[in-house]
């Protein structure tokens, strides 16, 4: 487990560059877009930045291997924080975005990481070290906006541009610590053979479930948590604080459960994982439709959004691992991410619009479908293998 660990401290450091966007950008955008309507467009290009990007990066590992594109993608932030505060710091609006579309590319290897410690380890542990890289990610929530809020006035630069400078520093960290990671396990480095078409691998039914886990967890937590504070503060009229309240309870939620996920796994299996995951988004979205859209109803629901999105995603990238041959990781990989991150940009996307047109009770039931889909796949599946059990005993 020790390459398993290296990538979890690699993720609370070269992870840091979404939190830090995300504390920090929204309110950095304000002040320099030349419209309001803009503010948020530099998280919007980070978000798009990580759905373009999942594709071409796991092409640059197939070919160059995972730890030269994790280095130099880390390397890469680095860059892409110093330009962020640069563009802070000269009020330079545009240079702000194209930062924001490096941050996220940066994600989109960063987003490997989890795929990279099952290859660390033997099959039954997979689930296992996948849920102890995404610790990295608790440690990054907690650690990202802390250290951005105390560097914000650093150097009597412009505020927040120090914040963007601490950001370089703990990517250039992250890429120093993924310099010790060893080759990857046997049963990985001595693949070979000849791939199966990628239309091939994503028709089977077991990877059909792992996308639609994973992208109905991203797409509707995406969906819901962008439109939480301006449903609160601007339509609820309920005060920033409260806003804050909810959105750390979101994280805690996205995140603690990492801290038992591999246990989960070893004990309830993925499915049962799947389950559990999407009733708890179900019962989020039962709170705003049936009880209401007060504060604790707010704090109650995003945080068993947070539950529901961590399972989802843990069992669902666990179980994409058993659905490819070594040889074909990097492209079914690929996949997987673009589809589940671009359904994120676009639920990101959409969701400000949709609270205004909609209200937060609808916007929450536009969420069901998606929601069903990955059920109904998951049932499909399960009937499917046992109707297999079934003819091979009665063989």
């Amino acid at each position: 487990m020790r390459n398993v660990w290296i990538l979890a401290a690699a993720q609370a450091l070269a992870g840091c560059g979404m939190i830090v966007l995300f504390a920090f950008g929204g309110i950095v955008g304000a002040e320099l877009a030349p419209s309001p309507i803009l503010a948020t467009l530099p998280l919007s290009l980070a978000v798009l930045g990580v759905a373009a990007t999942t594709i071409p990066a796991a092409a640059a590992m197939q070919r160059w291997g995972r730890k030269p594109v994790f280095v130099g993608s880390a390397a890469l932030a680095v860059l892409s924080s110093l330009v962020a505060a640069y563009a802070v710091s000269k009020g330079d609006f545009a240079l702000l975005c194209v930062g924001a579309v490096l941050i996220g590319t940066n994600s989109s290897v960063v987003q490997q990481f989890r795929f990279a410690a099952a290859e660390y380890v033997d099959s039954h542990h997979v689930g296992r070290a996948i849920s102890t890289v995404m610790l990295g990610t608790l440690a990054a929530a907690v650690l990202a906006p802390e250290i951005g809020d105390r560097a914000r006035l650093l150097g009597g630069w412009p505020q927040f541009t120090g914040s963007f400078v601490a950001l370089g520093v703990l990517c250039g960290l992250g890429a120093l610590v993924l310099l010790a990671l060893d080759k990857p396990h046997p049963r990985i480095a001595a693949a070979t053979g000849t791939p199966r078409p990628l239309g091939e691998i994503a028709r089977q039914p077991a990877y059909l479930v792992a996308v639609l886990c994973s992208l109905s967890g991203y797409g509707v937590m995406s969906f819901l948590m962008t439109a939480t504070p301006i449903s609160m503060h601007v339509i609820d009229g309920m005060d920033v604080s409260a806003a804050k309240h909810v959105l750390t309870a979101h994280l805690l939620g996205m995140y603690v459960p990492s801290l038992a996920s591999g246990w989960l796994v070893d004990r309830l299996g993925l499915k049962r994982m799947m389950y559990l995951g999407l009733a708890c988004n179900a019962v989020c979205v039962a709170i705003a439709a049936v009880v209401g859209h007060h504060f604790m109803h707010y704090l109650v629901g995003l945080t068993l959004l947070g539950v529901g999105w961590n399972l989802l995603f843990v069992a669902g990238s666990a179980l994409l691992t058993q659905t490819y041959a070594p040889v074909e990781r990097f492209r079914a990989q690929g996949l997987h991410d673009f589809l589940t991150f671009g359904t994120q940009a676009i639920a990101s996307l959409l969701a400000g619009v949709s609270i205004h047109a909609l209200g937060w009770t609808n916007l929450n039931l536009a969420s069901v479908p998606l929601l069903l889909a990955a059920l109904v796949a998951i049932l499909m599946w399960n009937a499917r293998e046992r109707r297999g059990h079934a003819a091979v005993a009665a063989e």
